[in-house]
């Protein structure tokens, strides 16, 4: 606790031991952040940077640039590192930032973007439900004919398996 209050004694340790050290330190102060974050002035403050949209803004073109906050796909460390969760389309997306996609995903937690739309409920962006519809020359594509593609597909895969020549 020392190291990460920058109270360190300076007593002489070995480069191995001081990065142990180091790692160790980073890795404490990763999750008493995720547990911060969920503490009222945690959220208060994370509610400042999603309004700032400090996280980014959803890819997505249905979204209009809603933004994004940070969510893991785990609790447990060293697991899957952080992505961004975009609460009108409730998707999950890969930091654009090289430096925020090498930051662990437990050090935010699995709960964070639920718990701030919990304690603000009116910040939550209506559901989008415009989704993007596949077209040519105007047509809709009819679902009928992906499903007739993925059959022959699985057909031609089957025929592979069982060593059977196609007629193509």
């Amino acid at each position: 606790m020392d190291l990460i209050t920058d109270q360190v004694n300076e007593r002489p340790m070995s480069n191995e031991v001081r990065e142990q050290v180091e790692l160790s330190a980073k890795h404490l102060y990763g999750l008493i952040h995720a547990r911060y974050i969920i503490t009222m002035r945690g959220l208060a403050k994370m509610l400042d940077k999603y309004k700032r949209g400090d996280f980014g803004k959803c890819p997505r073109v249905f979204c209009n640039n809603n933004p994004l906050l940070p969510v893991g796909l785990t609790d447990v460390p060293n697991q899957k590192m952080v992505k961004l969760y975009c609460s009108r389309c409730e998707d999950i997306y890969n930091p654009k930032s090289r430096r925020h996609s090498m930051i662990d995903g437990a050090y935010f937690g699995t709960s964070f973007p639920h718990m701030l739309f919990q304690t603000y409920p009116t910040l939550k962006p209506a559901q989008t439900e415009q989704r993007y519809v596949p077209r040519i020359f105007g047509f809709k594509l009819h679902a009928t004919a992906e499903l007739h593609r993925w059959q022959d597909e699985q057909r031609e895969l089957q025929k592979k398996r069982l060593g059977i020549a196609s007629n193509g």
